[in-house]
């Protein structure tokens, strides 16, 4: 199993850029895809972005290429999401997400979940 904690939300203007952070417990994060995931309110949960457990493949939505970068550090047991030129519509829960199957951008193709970081950008 894995435990996630999730750090770096906050309030920025719109053109503004954050990082989160999502540090994760156990020995075997390497074996782990990651995720991001993020909610609004009144909204499904959605995918953002997602990293292979080597780091060398990477998934974005189109609504955040080329302002958003998936990172990670298998020696620091966390994944990064740099957020460059945010939009009022990117104000959210984030969430971060690992499993071991395939790569997915779905809220169904992960298991384990962290409790979120929350995200507003004004306008």
């Amino acid at each position: 199993q894995v435990q996630l904690v999730e750090s770096g939300g906050g309030l920025v203007q719109a053109g503004g850029s954050l990082r989160l952070s999502c540090a994760a417990s156990g020995r075997t994060f390497s074996s782990y895809h990651m995720a991001w995931f993020r909610q609004a309110p009144g909204k499904e949960r959605e995918f953002v972005a997602a990293i292979s457990w080597s780091g060398s493949n990477t998934r974005y939505a189109d609504s955040v290429k080329g302002r958003f970068t998936i990172s990670r550090d298998n020696a620091k047991n966390t994944v990064y999401l740099q957020m460059n030129s945010l939009k009022p519509e990117d104000t959210a829960v984030y969430y971060c997400a690992a499993d071991k199957g395939l790569l997915s951008n779905r809220v169904t193709g992960y298991s384990y979940w962290g409790q979120g970081t929350q995200v507003t950008v004004s306008s």
